[in-house]
C-alpha cells in the first residue's frame, strides 16, 4: 500500500528521525546527513511496491547519503538500487568511481558495497530497490557497471528512463491486479539495459525481446488519443515488421483493434465521469480519444458498458444537460 510521508506536518526536531527510519524500514540502511539545520529539512516522500519491488519518490532538501561498510557487510537481503535523476543534478560513487547524474539520466548501485549518494541540490529522484537475485546477472557485470551514468548514449536505457518513471508515478500499476504482470517485464527490461551497456549483445536479447510487448502496450497507452494510431505507425516505432508486430501481441492474447479501442472506452468513459465530464460535449471527448464519428462512438460505448455516454455522464452528474 503507498505511502507519503510529509516534514510539513511533522515537528521539526522529529523530522530527522522519522525519515531515517522510513528509508532504512523500505529500502536500506543508509547514514543521512541532512544539509540543512533541522527546522529547514523539508522532504515529501511517496513508498511503494511493485511485487518485490521497493519504490520511494522523493522531493527533498539536500543531503548526503552514506553506505557504510558495517552496514554493507550486515546486509540481509542484497539489492541493486536504480536510481532516477528528475530535475537538477546529483552524484553516484561506488566501487572507485564516481559519476554524475543530469536529468534524463539514472545510475545502479548495490547494497552489499559501500556508496555515497550526493544530492547538494536537494532531492527530486525515483529510486527503485531490485533484489540482486531477481537481476541473474554475473556478479563482475554488475561490479562493472555501478556509479556510472545510464541514459542518453543508450537507446535502451533512454526508453528504461521513461518506463521506469512511468512506473513509479503510476499508482494503478503498484496494485495487486497488475503488480504481478508488471515485475517480471520491469526487470528484464532493466537486464536489458545493464547487458546492453556491457556490450555483451547474447545477455542483451534476451531480456529486450521478452519485454517488447510490454513496451508496445506502454507506447500504445501514451497515443491512444492519437486518431491516426495504426499498426503501421507501432510497428515503425519499435523496428519492427506489422506482421511481427501481431505476432508478438498474439503471443500476450491481444487483438490490436479490441485493445485499442477498449483502453480508449475506458479512457472516454473515466473522463465523462471526472469531475470536468461536462465541460466538453460528448462528442469532443470521443474525438479526443481517437472516436472521431459520434455516431460510432455512442454504439461502441453502449455495446461495451450497457449504457450510452450521454446516460453514463448523467449518471455521474445528473445536472448536465450537454
Amino acid at each position: 500500500m503507498s505511502q507519503v510521508l510529509d516534514t510539513a506536518f511533522m515537528p521539526p526536531q522529529d523530522r530527522e528521525e522519522v525519515l531515517r527510519h522510513a528509508v532504512w524500514e523500505s529500502m536500506v540502511a543508509v547514514d543521512i546527513h541532512h544539509h540543512p539545520p533541522a527546522e529547514d529539512i523539508s522532504a515529501r516522500i511517496n513508498l511503494d511496491s511493485v511485487g518485490p519491488l521497493k519504490i520511494l519518490s522523493a522531493r527533498a532538501t539536500p543531503a548526503t547519503l552514506h553506505r557504510t561498510e558495517r552496514l554493507a557487510r550486515q546486509d540481509q537481503e542484497p539489492a541493486v538500487f536504480l536510481e532516477l535523476q528528475i530535475t537538477g543534478t546529483s552524484q553516484v560513487a561506488q566501487n572507485g568511481r564516481q559519476c554524475l547524474l543530469k536529468p534524463g539520466t539514472f545510475a545502479i548501485y548495490e547494497s552489499i558495497t559501500p556508496y555515497t549518494l550526493l544530492f547538494d541540490q536537494g532531492l527530486h529522484h525515483h529510486f527503485f530497490r531490485i533484489p540482486r537475485a531477481a537481476l541473474a546477472l554475473p556478479d563482475r557485470l554488475l561490479r562493472d557497471l555501478t556509479a556510472i551514468p545510464l541514459g542518453p548514449g543508450n537507446p535502451i536505457a533512454r526508453l528504461a528512463f521513461t518506463y521506469f518513471t512511468q512506473l513509479a508515478v503510476t499508482n494503478e500499476l503498484h496494485q495487486n491486479t497488475h503488480g504481478h504482470t508488471i515485475m517480471e517485464p520491469s526487470i528484464e527490461l532493466l537486464r536489458a539495459v545493464l547487458t546492453s551497456q556491457h556490450g555483451n549483445s547474447n545477455l542483451a536479447t534476451a531480456p529486450l525481446q521478452a519485454t517488447l510487448s510490454l513496451r508496445i502496450t506502454h507506447y500504445i497507452r501514451a497515443h491512444l488519443a492519437d486518431p491516426d494510431l495504426s499498426a503501421t505507425q507501432i510497428a515503425a516505432a519499435h523496428d519492427i515488421s506489422v506482421r511481427h508486430l501481431y505476432t508478438v501481441l498474439s503471443r500476450s492474447g491481444i487483438n490490436l483493434a479490441d485493445w485499442i479501442r477498449t483502453h480508449r472506452l475506458a479512457e472516454c468513459r473515466r473522463e465523462l465521469a471526472g469531475p470536468n465530464g461536462r465541460l466538453r460535449t460528448i462528442a469532443a471527448i470521443g474525438r479526443n480519444w481517437g472516436f472521431i464519428d459520434a455516431t460510432h462512438f455512442s454504439k461502441v460505448f453502449k455495446q461495451a458498458y450497457g449504457i450510452t455516454p450521454r446516460a453514463w455522464r448523467e449518471t455521474n452528474h445528473p445536472h448536465s444537460s450537454t
